[in-house]
């Protein structure tokens, strides 16, 4: 079991960690008591009667690092890492965190969701999912846009399983999360620079993606320079690709793919990008959480782009209100 390998470092909060109803734990570090918040249900409370001396949580956070392989300390004051599960540890020492050790804990969550399942909790509605089977059935590329938290990879998941059985399929993550019950499927998953190993990024795994024959590639989540790799893979017949990428609206998830592929720092004119996306990028999806419940609020599809006008066309085929 992977929290076995920090459990010895953390037993305050032990049970915490083993709670299965728990999706995440929060310390919140000071030089007295530190203050312990949980997320259960999709809400944040604050645990009572539950603290870690700012001593013993950096002790902690040293040994799960050096647990891992990895380093924390005033010289590298960060840590971001994961278990082998799938879940993850980050923390942060001061002085980059001011009043004391930061350390979040978010467990993986292995649930598998059928569509089925996302429309009996209210998160697609049946015509939602009409519209997306068909995109999927006609090879169109989707991209999944949404806050922290809001379901994205969820919903990708799901997606996922309506991709004919037969189709060879590439997942390319940052983290492994994508959990696909088809039989040809490889999992490529980036690598951060290491003592004794360069990085493997995402753009990295991308190009290496299209020498492996894939009929669909799902990239976990666009972030940065990757986004102009898979902007180039839409461009060569790699067709019914699914991502996700965090914005606040569908509208604003083309903004960040844009600013995402120009960190690649391409020599190609702003408009061309846009105009290159309008080709590429057919379906947006924007999903996001409404209390605790997790809902895909619009679906719109990208028709072209203006460049007189300098906007994309954008035709809505679902708004909840």
């Amino acid at each position: 079991m992977s929290f076995e390998i920090i459990l010895p470092f953390l037993r305050p909060i032990a049970e915490l960690i083993l709670d299965p109803t728990i999706s995440e734990i929060m310390v919140n570090g000071t030089n007295g008591c530190s203050r312990i918040y949980i997320e259960k249900d999709g809400r944040v409370y604050e645990v009572e009667g539950v603290s870690i001396p700012e001593t013993q949580l950096q002790v902690a956070c040293r040994h799960i690092a050096r647990s891992l392989g990895m380093d924390i300390s005033e010289a590298e004051p960060i840590l971001d890492a994961r278990l082998p599960d799938g879940s993850r540890v980050a923390a942060m020492f001061p002085p980059c965190s001011v009043e004391g050790t930061t350390l979040t804990i978010r467990k993986f969550d292995r649930r598998r969701f059928s569509i089925e399942e996302l429309v009996a909790v209210g998160t697609l509605t049946p015509d939602v999912v009409s519209i997306l089977n068909e995109a999927i059935e006609r090879r169109q590329n989707i991209l999944i846009s949404g806050g922290a938290g809001t379901g994205k990879t969820t919903l990708l998941n799901a997606l996922a399983s309506l991709i004919p059985p037969d189709d060879r399929i590439i997942t390319i993550e940052d983290t492994a999360e994508i959990q696909l019950l088809h039989l040809n499927v490889r999992r490529f998953e980036a690598r951060r620079k290491q003592e004794t190993f360069a990085p493997v990024t995402m753009a990295d795994l991308l190009r290496a993606a299209l020498r492996h024959r894939p009929d669909r590639i799902i990239l976990g989540e666009v972030r940065g320079a990757e986004a102009f790799d898979l902007l180039q893979a839409l461009n060569t017949g790699h067709s019914g690709s699914l991502s996700t990428i965090h914005a606040d609206s569908a509208q604003l998830a083309i903004s960040r793919f844009t600013n995402c592929v120009l960190q690649a720092k391409v020599e190609l004119p702003f408009f061309a990008i846009r105009r290159s996306i309008a080709d590429s990028v057919h379906i947006l999806v924007h999903i996001e959480r409404r209390e605790s419940r997790r809902i895909v609020r619009e679906v719109l599809r990208i028709q072209g782009f203006d460049h007189g006008r300098d906007e994309f066309a954008l035709e809505p085929l679902f708004q909840m209100g």
